[in-house]
């Protein structure tokens, strides 16, 4: 497994990699990987000649520079995650490689960046754009991989990727938890032991809550949502929603005709932490 940290170099051996006729598929990560990374790692060597990752924290999406400075760091154990799945080569460049100018595009992703973490997070999906769409620019993947776990972002590059006619697929993968339902996060890692064991609350009321269309209605369901999540003197939510799977917009009734998602963001501390479920009715 080979580590680069210049595009030139990158470049040059993708560019060997397809004249052999080999596909590239592409895992972005911003590094303290866990198994969801992993398994996003092992899809790609499934459906792909030559797997590359990125491990970039990426600033222009971070909105609380408190959070860009809190977030996990550590390549040598991000190196050894990835030493014995399907990845051949670590991309692990620094901010300037990736922005030797100040990125000042501007994107418009209209009503999908209005709701949930883009009202909660303003500029947040601009920087996210910003460097998958650079990311994408320097690898040329044929298939990119990214988890469920983050529903709203996975919508955005979708809607990213249309709008630039960029030509590659985005390959959606499962959410992948902890044996006591917690979504795998790298933010879990800064969780003190109590808040631990507290914010597996998140997930358990989610998978309650889609026992619950038959008695609750979606106004009933969320209110219902959020009381029993705050009733926890670790978790705050932030916000929880019900949304058309496409359109992110929140759903008025179960008769709405769509694949209905429930998007929750939890303060848990000063811990974000994000996750969905489907809900059928």
């Amino acid at each position: 497994m080979q580590i680069v940290k210049h595009i030139n170099e990158l470049q040059a051996i993708l560019d060997n990699k397809r004249q052999e006729g080999l596909s590239i598929g592409f895992v972005p990560t911003m590094g303290a990987l866990h198994a969801g990374h992993l398994s996003l790692v092992e899809k790609a060597g499934q459906q792909s000649g030559f797997v590359v990752a990125s491990i970039f924290v990426n600033p222009t999406q971070f909105n609380d520079k408190g959070d860009l400075e809190r977030y996990p760091r550590d390549l040598q154990k991000d190196v050894d995650l990835l030493e014995p799945t399907s990845c051949q080569l670590i991309f692990a460049p620094e901010a300037d490689e990736i922005y030797p100018e100040p990125d000042t595009r501007q994107f418009n992703f209209g009503n999908l960046e209005q709701v949930m973490e883009g009202k909660f997070r303003p500029g947040h999906f601009n920087g996210v754009a910003q460097v998958v769409s650079r990311l994408f620019e320097i690898v040329q993947p044929d298939k990119a991989f990214f988890g469920l776990k983050d529903f709203q972002q996975l919508a955005i590059i979708n809607e990213m990727v249309r709008k630039l006619e960029l030509p590659v697929e985005i390959v959606p993968c499962p959410i992948v938890r902890e044996t006591d339902g917690l979504a795998m996060s790298s933010r879990n890692m800064l969780l003190s032991k109590e808040q631990r064991l507290n914010a597996v609350l998140i997930s358990a009321t989610l998978f309650e809550a889609t026992n619950k269309t038959g008695e609750l209605n979606v106004e009933e369901l969320t209110y219902w949502v959020i009381n029993r999540i705050n009733e926890n003197e670790y978790l705050n939510t932030e916000y929880f929603e019900i949304v058309n799977s496409m359109t992110l917009q929140p759903i008025k009734s179960w008769n709405d005709p769509c694949l209905k998602v429930g998007c929750i963001a939890v303060q848990c501390g000063k811990i974000r932490l994000i996750d969905n479920v489907k809900i059928d009715n």
